[in-house]
């Protein structure tokens, strides 16, 4: 079994667990499929994030830190950390990356959970 664009559908999967915006995701024009309950589950993926990156002692975020300069930082060290794979940097925005941070969120919750449905 293949995905739309010939891969095997296990390695399609694999790349959209991995938080890669793989065959699965990506809609027919190169644009990504909007996620149900995008906002909310970005909103629980920053929280995650900066809990990550603080325990791992790796930045301490300021009250005054916008949300967007902690989504950046966070993306950037999951990428590092090979925890997620890293978009081309022409592909980097903000709303790339809340989407890149709501899926690597979304992989992590178990089948069933309401922000999935």
């Amino acid at each position: 079994m293949t995905a739309a664009d010939g891969l095997p559908l296990i390695a399609a999967r694999r790349m959209q667990a991995a938080g890669s915006p793989g065959p699965l995701q990506l809609l027919h024009n190169g644009r990504m499929k909007k996620l149900k309950h995008e906002a909310e589950l970005f909103k629980a993926a920053l929280l995650a994030g900066v809990r990550y990156a603080e325990d791992r002692k790796a930045v301490e975020f300021e009250a005054t830190d916008s949300a967007s300069a902690k989504a950046l930082y966070v993306y950037r060290l999951l990428v590092h950390d090979k925890v997620i794979t890293p978009m081309p940097e022409g592909q980097v925005s903000e709303k790339t990356i809340r989407h890149r941070l709501a899926a690597w969120y979304a992989h992590q919750l178990p089948q069933g959970h309401p922000l999935l449905g």
